[in-house]
């Protein structure tokens, strides 16, 4: 229970007054540091770091499913390539290389 100031010695008012002090300077100090301009910079660094590795997280788990879904569109349970999927693909990719290279054959002419 806290003291009344009739009851309180003289040395206990200093002893109460320096405790105070010592809890105020910390308190300042701790506000010291938060307000530092390097603390600002560091806790904005570090909020940007977390935002980015969520992000960057996120997106390596879209790509991995991504990839995942279209390697088992041409490659069985087994792991073997399903040819009825691969060559009519790889005919398309070889014939637009091949348009590709034929428009850029022509505009070099």
């Amino acid at each position: 229970m806290a003291e009344t100031s009739d009851t309180r010695t003289p040395a206990q008012i200093e002893a109460d007054i320096r405790r105070r002090r010592e809890v105020l300077a910390e308190t300042l100090d701790e506000i010291g540091v938060r307000v530092h301009p390097k603390t600002i910079v560091g806790d904005a660094k570090a909020k940007v770091v977390a935002q980015v590795d969520h992000t960057v997280g996120r997106a390596y788990v879209q790509v991995n499913r991504a990839v995942t879904e279209v390697r088992a569109q041409f490659v069985d349970e087994d792991g073997a390539l399903r040819l009825e999927r691969v060559v009519p693909v790889a005919l398309v990719a070889v014939g637009v290389v091949g348009l590709l290279a034929l428009g850029v054959r022509r505009r070099g002419r």
